[in-house]
């Protein structure tokens, strides 16, 4: 039977590193085709703790080489994505029934030499009494340091590097799996099924990546019959988000006695995201759901230090996701590893299969150069240069990668709209806000308003560039507008789809009824 497609690379996983692997490839010239069996970022990925970071904490285990590469890729992310990778401060109280200052001061000494070239601030001790961001701690909390790291929209930052990918030529096929792949010939010969459809893809490859992040161990099962579950540690990470916890930009790293950290930090202007949390995992991925256990854990440390006590019934909402890790046979999950590991399975006169395990958000981008070259002997890019670096990501393509201008520009063009949304769009967009924007002239001219600045033009947007399909995809990963909906707001969004979909599409503008 004749193939549907034929490929230089097919990747299964729609996570940031199969999506940052498919751009890397396209780039080069490769003929790459991806497929993902739900939305993209719809699991691990965008359900991290949206931190570009080297990891302060991983120098208690000695990982200098880690924590220096994730820096330097640190520097490089806030120069191709300045609209979703953004600088943040942080604040670490001393807990003097903790680490030392002394240990604390080094770390952080050594976390600024390691960061080469930092266009962040230096690390400092503060006086947490006369600090701004002292007063919504503790009063026996006097001292403490402060650090810099980055922010970043971890569901976008996949979408863009997937959004790059097919602009350069890539196939990016979403709610489609991968059912059956086997060599034959020199090539892979899989079967994809979307499930939207109810015949099957027949696609031939000369090199396959499994890129499935939780389910990677399944995956190498089911295309190359190897047993990978041993190589595999599955960790669960929560949060939860609860209203504002203080003014400021900052956030906090608060020290746990069992030695784990836990992040505060402002979360889409309203709200406080704290976590996380780790714990062995077992079971569907799919199916991980923070429990009542690690809402009192997570509760607990900002109690410990903020002054104001959190309860689990101030959660107005949490997530967990799933980290597959490497397993390096660490006693405990926080020791686990989060350098990655990949995999390849090249017998000789075969198509090879490599395999992703670990990793973390931060070196997504390096990891997917160097799985693209140890492919490279196999596939024989035609353009076989790193290029990623230096590439800006879409909508990053701001005059010398500078958000601020970029924003009061896009705040001159466009007067009569609300500053708030203006920001929100240039964050999460960049030079692409234009697009959903238009030559708009007023509100009406976006279309439909659904509540919470969502307008019917962004919809129509991330359905038509940003592979959408769903409420969820929209309202949850794309925009995160589904915090700020009512249920009977989110509930409309999901009606307009349905007409949508059902082709009863409206032009903005138009009067629609829902």
């Amino acid at each position: 039977m004749e193939p549907d497609a034929s490929v230089d690379l097919l990747i299964i996983g729609g996570g940031v590193n199969g999506a940052g692997i498919a751009r890397d490839a396209a780039g080069r010239g490769l003929a790459v085709m991806l497929c993902e069996q739900g939305d993209l970022a719809g699991a691990t990925s965008s359900a991290s703790s949206k931190l570009i970071h080297g990891g302060l904490r991983y120098l208690e285990y000695y990982q200098f080489g880690f924590v220096r590469e994730a820096l330097r890729e640190r520097e490089v992310l806030l120069g191709i994505a300045p609209h979703i990778v953004w600088p943040a401060r942080f604040i670490l109280p001393h807990d003097k029934g903790l680490r030392s200052a002394f240990v604390i001061e080094a770390g952080l000494f050594l976390y600024d030499r390691l960061a080469r070239r930092n266009r962040l601030g230096r690390s400092r001790r503060i006086d947490l009494r006369a600090a701004k961001e002292g007063a919504p701690l503790k009063d026996h909390l006097t001292r403490g340091f402060a650090y810099s790291d980055c922010r970043v929209d971890d569901a976008r930052l996949v979408v863009l590097n997937a959004v790059d990918a097919r602009e350069r030529g890539a196939s990016i096929r979403t709610r489609t799996s991968c059912v059956s792949a086997k060599r034959e010939q020199g090539m892979w010969r899989a079967t994809l099924l979307d499930a939207r459809e109810t015949t099957a893809t027949t696609v031939m490859a000369r090199a396959l990546v499994n890129a499935a992040g939780p389910w990677v161990a399944e995956v190498a099962n089911i295309v190359g019959g190897r047993d990978a579950g041993k190589k595999l540690r599955l960790v669960k990470g929560s949060h939860i988000v609860v209203p504002r916890l203080y003014e400021g930009d900052q956030s906090y790293v608060l020290q746990n006695e069992d030695r784990r950290v836990i992040f505060a930090m402002p979360y889409e202007v309203d709200y406080t995201l704290v976590g996380t949390t780790e714990i062995p995992f077992t079971g569907d991925p799919l199916q991980a759901r923070i429990s009542a256990e690690e809402i009192a854990y997570l509760c607990a440390a900002v109690s410990r230090y903020f002054r104001t006590p959190l309860s689990p019934s101030d959660a107005a909402g949490s997530f967990s996701g799933v980290r597959p890790l490497y397993d390096d046979g660490a006693k405990i999950a926080s020791a686990a590893t989060r350098g990655y590991v990949l995999d390849l399975d090249a017998p000789e006169g075969s198509a090879p299969l490599l395999s992703v395990f670990g990793g973390k958000i931060t070196t997504y981008r390096r990891l997917a150069e160097d799985a693209i070259e140890r492919l490279a002997p196999y596939l024989k890019p035609p353009r076989n240069k790193p290029w990623t670096a230096t590439a800006p990501l879409p909508g990053g393509n701001m005059e010398d990668g500078d958000f601020d201008r970029f924003l009061r520009t896009l705040r001159g063009k466009y007067p009569w709209l609300d500053t708030a949304t203006v920001a929100r769009l240039a964050r999460a967009y960049g030079t692409r806000a234009e697009l959903i924007l238009g030559n708009a002239r007023g509100a009406r001219d976006l279309g439909v308003d659904f509540g919470a600045d969502l307008f019917q033009a962004e919809i129509d947007y991330l359905i038509g560039q940003e592979f959408a399909l769903t409420a969820e995809d929209i309202l949850w990963r794309r925009s995160k507008r589904g915090l700020h909906l009512s249920p009977a707001e989110r509930a409309r969004v999901s009606r307009y789809l349905n007409e949508r979909a059902n082709g009863r599409r409206r032009a903005p503008g138009s009067t629609i009824f829902l």
